[in-house]
């Protein structure tokens, strides 16, 4: 009896995780068996997309974890031989409802850098110290189409754009911004031919 009471527990606890939806500033711990090349980590960004190789961009807000697995499956399904594509998907941390966090100036980055997510400023930052502190450009980036999308109180956007590439040779030093409360650097996936 004890056995079957704690079966019944169990699974409620892990019906109760996979329902939980997603939000802005979630970590994703994302795995692919085929191909552990594609692992990583992932942080959904504030307009709720995460980006993902071979995969793009998605839209994860709203979404379960299950639901995340189920979409990069099939995108990713073209990609390999094997019918039966395992992929997991698993929460890492989600943000905390601290009101004193929220005070705190932030930036996003998101995309191909080695560790995505957002970073507390204390003092001005450049986007090449942002790209610093997210550990760098990933390996599938799209090194001349980086972005950082600036919102304006009156609800309008504004995108910079920015080469790495010709920053490395010396090349487009103002495109390295100095960056405010609530940028989101964008550093997307390259593609086929970049």
């Amino acid at each position: 009896m004890r056995v079957l009471l704690a079966l019944f527990f169990l699974s409620f606890l892990v019906l109760g995780a996979s329902a939980q939806t997603l939000k802005s500033g979630d970590s994703l711990s994302i795995s692919v068996l085929q191909d552990p090349k594609l692992d990583r980590t992932v942080v959904i960004d504030p307009s709720g997309q995460i980006a993902f190789p071979l995969a793009g961009h998605i839209q994860a807000r709203g979404l379960t974890p299950q639901a995340i697995e189920n979409i990069l499956k099939s995108k990713l399904k073209d990609n390999y031989k094997d019918d039966s594509l395992d992929v997991t998907v698993a929460v890492l941390s989600a943000p905390k409802d601290i009101p004193e966090e929220d005070l705190k100036p932030k930036i996003f980055i998101t995309g191909e850098v080695l560790r995505p997510g957002s970073y507390v400023v204390r003092q001005p930052t450049t986007l090449m110290q942002a790209i610093a502190l997210a550990g760098g450009i990933g390996p599938f980036a799209a090194k001349s189409k980086i972005q950082v999308r600036r919102r304006a109180p009156s609800g309008s956007e504004t995108i910079f754009m920015f080469d790495y590439r010709a920053y490395e040779h010396g090349y487009d030093l103002e495109g390295n911004v100095r960056l405010r409360t609530g940028d989101v650097i964008m550093v997307p996936e390259r593609g086929l031919f970049d």
